[in-house]
């Protein structure tokens, strides 16, 4: 088959999930993918308001281009398209051409002003803008601590948002929390700070239920002192302020985000557009009037069964981008195309760090599921796109980085520290656990049925006590903390020799599931793990290795957190079934220790764990293995 070359204007949302479906679908096909945008980066815009409000850096919504789409075959080229030739399938730049056989426009819309003017006003749909917003916000808060005139301080203080939708609100809630914070900085009365939402709807979030817009309308009035102005149109906007019907509120700070309408890049199109919204027509299978070219994400111009374009939303992104790409395939694979079914499942809003409404399939959720949603889903978004690399960068920025007020529990987990600091204790730790392993060895574990007799002696797999003659053991219980389903134990183990005490150690037990004359754990060791030799031996082979396996793992950094993970079952295994001593205390927090990152430094985990992401990363981009 002859190559076929296709070109993905726009790397945002669609235009990524556009290009990695066709390489990983592509097959044998001989394909040429090209994605082309003006950054070398996909920004997530979703997140903004974060970095405007200062909640996260603005590396936290930046992805690199290289990253997402390495191991891949597709190309990605960084220009600012100018000209689109559908007649005679190119695209251009101002220096560069680009020839192709089909084509996905995805080149995303921008802020809609309707009419007013509004040159004064800040945007929030870009990275720039973000980071313009939140150095603006510092400056005035630098301004006003300086400033004697009350009436400019009333002016830097006065921070608004224009537009009560998702954004506007997102937007609005994360100033509340920072300012707040800002004020307190800058030693300024947090009375003077001023927080605005304005809108000429009724009602907050507008496309959510009434229960859940009366919700977060009362959460932005009571919890965050934000002054809610509905059914309230901006006539214009200046460097001072912004005028209603009927009067002038000035402000430095007027932050737009009342709508967005097609992008710059749709004007030079010479294709039919939908009207007022400036989207490209397109058919059921997401081609425009050109059937090598298609329109996803918010230039697509595709209606529901009602004849109302679809929202500009990230899951219509990503449906009309799949739709697109298979089409493209289907096309080339002389098959008939498929229809694209955009099928919307809800929303999240998260109206600062605590507080969220969402309403998923219908169904409305609690303020902290809410919240919790969000982040799943841009787990989900980022894992799709960049793997457990990206995931790990997102719950970094956003739990161990975050700037802004922690709660106390945040405060102490978001401390960094340096993993070469437990090295001593993993390398300690590795060593006991590969000895006691080695000694079981020695003790014949690998041979000799030695399990139903371990299992019996009060004492656990690190201590492994015996008795002799005229050498007798006895056990005292000293606390006691019954709690019906779960019963701990805190006991002292006395040695004694013709009825003198010669020693003593504490010992440590847990039973679960202790109702009367059942013991869950005794049951399950009495009647799977002791059932019958074979299976008594195999669980007593499988201590040996685990505990031998566990003291390389830690020693080498080799699969580090599993190592510690299995320990610290072991541990907890002890601890139901012989009891656990004194001695062996330390090895439970150890286990707990180890489990952040310790094989990370002087390690195999430091070269495993990056080779094997790139192993994963290229599977799950290309659908098959490889190993450099």
């Amino acid at each position: 088959m002859a190559l076929k070359r296709i070109v993905i204007a726009g790397a945002g949302y669609g235009g990524i999930k556009a290009a990695l479906y066709l390489n990983r679908r592509k097959g044998k096909d001989d394909l040429e993918i090209t994605i082309i945008d003006k950054h070398d980066y996909h920004t997530l815009l979703t997140e903004l308001h974060e970095v405007a409000g200062n909640r996260v850096s603005e590396e936290a919504v930046k992805i690199p281009l290289k990253e997402i789409f390495h191991n891949t075959g597709v190309k990605v080229v960084q220009d600012d398209l100018t000209e689109f030739d559908f007649q005679n399938n190119k695209v251009a730049s101002n220096n560069h051409e680009y020839r192709y056989d089909f084509l996905i426009l995805g080149t995303g819309s921008k802020p809609e002003f309707y009419g007013v003017p509004a040159e004064a006003a800040f945007t929030i749909w870009s990275y720039e803008d973000a980071i313009k917003i939140r150095e603006h916000i510092k400056e005035c808060f630098v301004k006003a601590a300086a400033e004697k005139d009350e009436k400019e301080i009333e002016k830097l203080l006065t921070f608004v948002v224009a537009g009560a939708g998702f954004t506007g609100v997102e937007t609005i809630g994360e100033l509340a929390h920072w300012t707040r914070e800002m004020a307190r900085e800058h030693e300024i009365d947090r009375e003077k700070v001023r927080l605005i939402l304005v809108d000429m709807l009724p009602r907050v979030l507008n496309s959510l239920s009434e229960k859940n817009a009366a919700k977060t309308h009362r959460y932005l009035e009571k919890k965050l002192r934000v002054e809610i102005m509905l059914d309230t149109g901006i006539k214009e906007i200046t460097p001072d302020g912004f005028s209603t019907e009927g009067s002038f509120i000035p402000s430095k700070t007027i932050i737009w985000a009342a709508g967005v309408t097609a992008g710059e890049a749709v004007e030079r199109m010479a294709v039919e557009k939908n009207k007022p919204s400036k989207r490209l027509v397109v058919d059921e299978y997401c081609r425009t009037e050109h059937e090598n070219v298609y329109a996803i994400g918010d230039i697509c111009g595709m209606r529901d069964e009602n004849g109302k374009e679809y929202p500009a939303m990230v899951e219509t992104a990503l449906h009309s981008a799949e739709g697109a790409a298979k089409n493209i395939l289907n096309a080339i694979r002389k098959k008939e195309p498929d229809k694209v079914t955009i099928k919307l499942h809800g929303c999240m809003v998260s109206v600062g760090n605590f507080y969220g409404v969402a309403e998923i399939m219908g169904k409305t959720l609690p303020a902290f599921l809410a919240v919790l949603m969000k982040y799943l889903v841009n787990i989900h978004y980022l894992f799709g796109i960049v793997g457990f690399k990206g995931v790990g960068r997102y719950l970094y920025h956003e739990f161990y980085e975050r700037k802004q007020r922690k709660i106390l529990p945040e405060k102490h987990w978001s401390r960094r520290m340096q993993v070469w600091w437990l090295v001593p204790l993993r390398m300690f730790f590795g060593v006991t656990w590969l000895l006691e392993g080695i000694k079981k060895v020695t003790q014949n574990w690998l041979t000799e049925a030695k399990l139903a007799s371990f299992l019996g002696m009060s004492t656990d797999g690190i201590t492994s006590a015996t008795g002799s003659a005229g050498y007798i053991t006895e056990l005292h219980e000293t606390f006691s903390l019954d709690l019906g389903i779960l019963h701990f134990i805190l006991g002292e183990e006395r040695s004694l020799v013709e009825g003198s005490i010669i020693g003593t150690e504490m010992f440590a037990k847990l039973e679960v599931l202790h109702i009367g004359n059942f013991n869950l754990v005794n049951w399950f060791l009495q009647n799977i793990v002791l059932a019958n030799d074979a299976t008594a031996m195999f669980f007593q082979v499988l201590v040996v290795i685990l505990e031998i396996a566990v003291g390389l793992m830690l020693l080498g950094g080799a699969f580090n957190f599993i190592g510690s993970v299995i320990s610290f079952g072991l541990m907890m295994m002890f601890l139901t079934s012989t009891g656990l001593y004194e001695k062996s205390w330390w090895m439970v927090f150890a286990s707990i220790a180890t489990m952040g990152g310790a094989g990370r430094g002087f390690g195999l985990d430091y070269y495993l764990l990056p080779w094997l992401n790139n192993l994963w990363d290229n599977f799950r981009k290309n659908g098959k293995l490889k190993r450099y």
